[in-house]
């Protein structure tokens, strides 16, 4: 037997490489080409990425020729070359080519890397004309963006070279190619970017094309981007950028009826042309770097705040549907309340007899405060309580990740029996300890856009659809989950009367004055305790201000959420905003122009410059200063120069609502 073993192990090693040796050289010829890479240069054709457009049709993003110098180390002959013409014709120093061109030796001397990214057509003109000159290097044509708008860029989102992890991971891409970040760009990337054609070129000794490999056997066609278009009211979120101006904080407006967001404004903001051609890379850092404004963090998707008094809705809602309450429920206020000893809520009401209605149109604390512990307290255990309360509001899609069509958000907090647990160990805490959270306090947070979307749900009488950025893309069907209905736990009539106390808000409420005649609005006004720490303690600086609102208040089309950081309370900026963008959106024009000149000229500078060092001040407006000016040219530049004109001009200049 171990006689035969031997031979018979021998035999079959043998016959398995015999058959691979086979399907390597006879059936797959593909590592033959990969084998002959010294006599094949590659050849990618880049498409143009999709287009995207507004809700109504209007173009918001095209593309602009770009053109790369790549280079390939082992066919440059450096000695032989004439270093300073070639430095002279790029507008680079010596030192810049000497460190590109170690760069690109360390990442490989056989395989093509980006020496010199995105030139216009102009730099691109002045350099082919010397190109054969210069061997080793060579122009590969690329796509860039051509933005139509000065605003949405944490909507866009901007797209930069892949590095090295990319490459690992996505055998698609190949160094030098460019990939989506953030917003649209890279949620949608695959459909944006189309699909690469490849062609394979065979080469003589001298290095010269002689024709395709194989007859073009492996040469692929490429595809062009879809195109894509956005939920977004662009005019209404050109608006909206325009009156958080020298404010900070964001704005999200919901379609209720089917979840598609209207307009998602980040403030500060920064023209997302800043992100596009050879200065791409200085911008994004002077902006990365700018940690106080903070003009690259989406603060509609990642701030997580205090919702202030807006929460009440949902105190009340799920006092409701808990049976602690009913309409008539009530509650008596001392201009505050005192819950335990020591501990006093204040309130900003009228006082006197407070039932659902007048508490929330006056936002009486005291009533609330009550609800709430009424709520937490009907079970002897209140662990239980706390998780009955909190799985009532995550079925208004708080306290998770909302599922929406956009890289990047945050959680929220809605806290449980755990969070308390962990707060209070051994301590037999009941409704009054946890009160804070009856008013937005305490340990809720949540983001405007869940705001917005709280807004939406309560407008539709209690259910939503996750809220999505993309309405449309060229020959595909919006994703199911979009267009599933979320019903959350509370009964629909309990509805009506927190709706009923909400229209009031502007009739005679916390909001009175601030409504349009003609609209039906229901709100409500929010005002948010904010701490910084300073120096190891806790500081407290100046409230937040906020406002929600849906209107018309039957059949309503828009939802929204306004947050103002450091801006007093609700009424004073996020009110009268929040009016303005309902307007602006429902008849596409402005009434209340008195709140329009006070907004659009407002400013919170002061308020923010106490806050930070000198040195951080208007750190947005230095960056803006800085680049104006290279903007000014690049744009005069391609002025001159004849353009492509987009794929389809009636598209471009149609407006008309689909």
């Amino acid at each position: 037997m171990r006689k035969a073993l031997l031979p018979a192990i021998v035999i079959i090693t043998a016959s398995l490489l015999l058959i691979r040796l086979f399907y390597l050289q006879i059936i797959d010829d593909s590592f033959k080409l990969k084998s002959e890479n010294n006599a094949i240069k590659i050849k990618y054709d880049y498409p143009e990425r999709g287009y995207v457009y507004d809700r109504y049709g209007k173009l918001l993003i095209a593309n602009q020729p770009s053109y790369d110098i790549m280079v390939i180390p082992k066919d440059v002959k450096e000695k032989e070359m004439n270093i300073q013409e070639f430095c002279s014709l790029l507008d680079i120093s010596e030192e810049f080519f000497h460190e590109k061109m170690k760069k690109a030796r360390v990442y490989s001397p056989m395989l093509p890397s980006v020496f010199l990214p995105q030139l216009n057509k102009v730099e691109y003109a002045a350099f082919q004309e010397k190109i054969r000159k210069f061997s080793g290097f060579y122009i590969q044509k690329r796509s860039l963006r051509d933005y139509q708008v000065d605003y949405g860029s944490n909507v866009f989102g901007f797209i930069t070279q892949v590095n090295e992890n990319i490459v690992k991971k996505n055998p698609y891409y190949v160094g030098g190619d460019l990939i989506g970040k953030q917003g649209v760009e890279e949620s949608y990337e695959t459909y944006l970017r189309g699909q690469k054609g490849v062609k394979y070129i065979l080469k003589d000794k001298f290095n010269r094309e002689i024709g395709s490999y194989k007859e073009g056997k492996y040469d692929t066609i490429s595809k062009q981007g879809d195109d894509i278009t956005l939920t977004i009211d662009g005019e209404l979120q050109k608006y909206g950028e325009e009156l958080m101006v020298n404010k900070w904080g964001g704005i999200v407006a919901i379609e209720p009826k089917t979840g598609e967001i209207l307009a998602l404004v980040s403030a500060p903001s920064y023209n997302p042309a800043l992100l596009v051609g050879r200065k791409r890379s200085k911008n994004y850092t002077l902006l990365h770097n700018d940690s106080i404004a903070k003009p690259l963090y989406d603060r509609g998707l990642l701030a997580e705040y205090p919702p202030g008094s807006p929460f009440k809705i949902l105190t009340a809602l799920v006092a409701l549907q808990e049976g602690v309450i009913d309409e008539n429920t009530t509650f008596v206020c001392h201009h505050g309340f005192s819950y335990a000893r020591g501990r006093f809520m204040k309130c900003h009401c009228h006082g006197g007899p407070m039932q659902l209605h007048n508490g929330i149109y006056e936002s009486c604390n005291t009533y609330f405060g009550n609800v709430y512990i009424k709520t937490i307290n009907k079970y002897n255990n209140h662990s239980y309580a706390v998780d009955v309360w909190s799985n009532h509001l995550k079925s208004f899609g708080l306290g998770d990740f909302m599922g929406y069509d956009l890289p990047i958000g945050k959680r929220g907090k809605i806290p449980t029996s755990k969070t308390y647990k962990k707060i209070y160990p051994g301590w037999n805490w009941d409704g009054k300890t946890i009160v804070s959270n009856a008013i937005g306090q305490g340990e809720v947070l949540m983001t405007p856009i869940q705001l917005a979307n709280l807004m939406a749900t309560v407008a539709n009488r209690g259910y939503y659809y996750t809220p999505h950025i993309v309405k449309k893309i060229k020959g595909e069907i919006l994703d199911k989950k979009f267009r599933t209905k979320h019903v959350t736990t509370i009964n629909r009539k309990y509805f009506e009367p927190v709706i009923s106390g909400m229209f009031d808000v502007y009739n005679k409420g916390t909001a009175f004055g601030l409504g349009v005649a003609g609209i039906d609005i229901c709100g409500k006004t929010g005002t948010a305790e904010n701490y910084l720490k300073v120096n190891g303690k806790r500081v407290k600086l100046q409230d937040h201000s906020i406002f929600v609102a849906f209107a018309p208040k039957d059949n309503p089309k828009i939802a929204i959420a306004v947050f103002v950081e450091n801006g007093y309370w609700g009424k004073r900026w996020a009110g009268p905003i929040t009016t303005l963008m309902i307007e602006k959106y429902l008849r596409r024009k402005i009434t209340r122009v008195d709140f329009e000149k006070r907004m659009l000229e407002g400013s919170l500078k002061d308020q923010y410059s106490k806050l930070y060092p000198k040195k951080h001040q208007d750190s947005i407006s230095l960056i803006n200063a800085k680049i104006k000016d290279s903007l000014t040219k690049v744009k005069k530049r391609n002025d001159s120069v004849s353009g492509i004109k987009p794929k389809n001009e009636m598209k471009k200049d149609s407006t008309k609502k689909q």
